[in-house]
């Protein structure tokens, strides 16, 4: 294919992109107003499928096909770092020196650790009832770990951080939420339709259908794809050298 098919390729799909991009803002609602019908069916489905955060509710129930997407994205993002962060041919493991960090701030690392740890893991479970859920719990709880590194050494964070297991997790996590989808077809209905379980009793932990599982499934999958990513950063910045020592 050469450089005039290509440029003749892209021009096309530009266009109808713009076109579609038209046609969506010359029927949206009036600027300016103070209601959206958006808005009213997003949270009438929400209710009907007894989620009470409405948020959760479109990412993981009526738009939870875009949400695939977006993990897809970060699991495409981890795979990258990971084969462009591998340690090559000429570079070698050194041993981390100690970070030179204030004892009071070691102290408050310390005993912040095991609170935030529990914080995201709390925003994860309780993401269909209030503001939160598996993207951002998953983050709180990955960065939370990272505190060890201040309030010890990298060694010890690397204890507690065996990549490997990380790795595992995210591809198990992001495999789940792929089965969650494809139970519902194996069921006679949609791809990610909220219809295999009960809907259960309003604003409680185990309402909402899928919901909470999709919101679960998310909320692994970001945190340990955030722990490789930092991982492999970090790797670069401590340990890993040039053969030279530069």
């Amino acid at each position: 294919m050469n450089r005039r098919v290509r440029l003749l390729m892209v021009l096309a799909g530009g266009a109808g992109l713009a076109a579609l991009l038209v046609a969506a803002c010359l029927d949206m609602p009036g600027f300016g107003g103070d209601r959206h019908p958006y808005g009213d069916r997003a949270v009438h489905e929400s209710l009907a499928r007894r989620t009470a955060n409405t948020i959760a509710s479109v990412n993981f129930d009526q738009r939870a096909f875009d949400t695939l997407g977006e993990m897809t994205i970060l699991f495409g993002a981890v795979l990258g770092t990971v084969v462009l962060l591998r340690q090559t041919r000429d570079e070698r493991r050194a041993a981390p020196r100690p970070e030179d960090v204030a004892p009071p701030v070691r102290r408050y690392a310390l005993a912040v650790l095991p609170v935030a740890v529990l914080t995201g893991l709390y925003v994860i479970a309780h993401g269909q009832l209030s503001p939160g859920g598996g993207f951002q719990g998953g983050v709180v709880a990955a960065t939370a770990l990272h505190l060890l590194y201040l309030g010890a050494d990298y060694r010890a964070l690397e204890r507690i951080r065996p990549v490997g297991l990380y790795e595992v997790g995210d591809a198990l996590a992001a495999s789940a939420y792929l089965v969650l989808g494809l139970a519902g077809v194996l069921a006679g209905t949609a791809f990610l339709a909220n219809t295999l379980l009960p809907y259960g009793t309003f604003n409680t932990l185990t309402s909402g259908g899928t919901v909470p599982l999709l919101n679960a499934a998310i909320g692994m999958e970001v945190a340990c794809a955030v722990v490789v990513l930092l991982a492999r950063f970090l790797d670069q910045a401590v340990e890993i050298e040039e053969e030279s020592g530069t």
